[in-house]
């Protein structure tokens, strides 16, 4: 048992999402400031769509302060984005930086108490896990409709090029449906053929 424990803690340091608040741990009133890149291992947003991608890093910049019922963590994470446009479909890159306010509540506190489980985010061994936090502010933030300007007018719906790469005035001449067959027919008939057999006669 001790053997697994002390496994379990060299994981711990080494994953750098995991924060050490051993220094805070019940001294209300204490703090300290954090400012760390966090490495991403999955993506984060919506996939084909927007994400902070794999391999990218975000950078936290937080107050970690000591209070009665835990610690509580304010701050801003940065982290750059990755997509598609929703209109023209060519390729946006942007950042996204979101604000962070979260308590963790300490082991045995009123407030762990009081809770269920996923309604505040508890201190573990004298740890907190920053990656929920992070991921579900940062995912709320993307939009859901990602765009290369506002101004973007999308694609021609009829031969799907940009409409920023079109000439002026472009358009598709169009049928009425009604008479697509006839046309086709009269295009597939050989005139000149009707012309010689009426100067023959």
């Amino acid at each position: 048992m001790p053997e697994k424990s002390a496994a379990h803690g060299r994981a711990d340091a080494r994953n750098p999402w995991l924060i050490d608040t051993h220094e805070l741990s019940r001294r209300p009133g204490s703090s300290r400031s954090l400012l760390r890149e966090l490495p991403v291992d999955t993506p984060m947003g919506i996939p084909d769509v927007i994400t902070v991608p794999k391999g990218s890093v975000i950078t936290v910049d937080l107050l970690l302060e000591s209070v009665v019922e835990g610690v509580l963590v304010t701050g801003t994470a940065t982290a750059r984005t990755s997509g598609e446009c929703a209109r023209c479909l060519d390729p946006i890159a942007d950042e996204v930086e979101v604000a962070l306010t979260e308590l963790f509540a300490y082991p045995d506190s009123t407030t762990e108490a009081t809770t269920d489980e996923d309604e505040v985010s508890r201190i573990v061994d004298d740890r907190i896990d920053l990656e929920p936090l992070v991921r579900d502010t940062i995912v709320l933030a993307l939009p859901l409709v990602p765009l290369c300007g506002e101004d973007c007018e999308g694609l021609c719906a009829e031969c799907g090029v940009k409409w920023a790469d079109l000439e002026p005035g472009h358009g598709h001449e169009t049928i009425d449906p009604r008479w697509a067959a006839l046309v086709e027919r009269l295009e597939s008939t050989p005139g000149d053929n009707t012309a010689n057999g009426s100067d023959q006669s």
